[in-house]
């Protein structure tokens, strides 16, 4: 079973989503989807003062297996990206919820992605996908 930290949200296309003490949001894909992917070897980040809506694609994952887009969990403008993952990808297949985030937004209004799971419906999730 995947790593699933409790303190974290989550969308069903496998992104995370956690809120800083100063109300910035920090994203990034989740342990699971790392492991789907399989071995990361580039990372496209979106650009700074991109504005986002929930749903959007922002980001793309490339892996020796495939390329993945990245959805956004919640609205907002793009104030931070982890610029290391263009030099070291591998960081979101070692540490998907922390070195390995991708971006941090300032919300907008009505930012914050109704979709949002918390980590007990998250896990139903993985689970009714490993049984699928």
């Amino acid at each position: 079973m995947s790593n699933v930290p409790s303190e974290l949200q989550y969308t069903k296309s496998h992104e995370w989503v956690r809120t800083l003490p100063d109300g910035v949001v920090e994203i990034g894909i989740t342990d699971h989807a790392q492991a789907s992917l399989g071995d990361v070897v580039f990372v496209e980040l979106p650009e700074l003062g991109r504005r986002l809506s929930v749903g959007e694609a922002y980001a793309v994952v490339e892996s020796v297996k495939a390329a993945a887009d990245v959805y956004a969990p919640v609205a907002g403008e793009v104030i931070a990206v982890n610029s290391e993952l263009a030099q070291a990808p591998e960081q979101l297949n070692a540490d998907p919820y922390g070195a390995g985030w991708i971006a941090r937004l300032k919300l907008t209004d009505g930012g914050a992605g109704a979709q949002l799971l918390g980590v007990a419906d998250y896990l139903k999730q993985l689970e009714a996908e490993e049984q699928a």
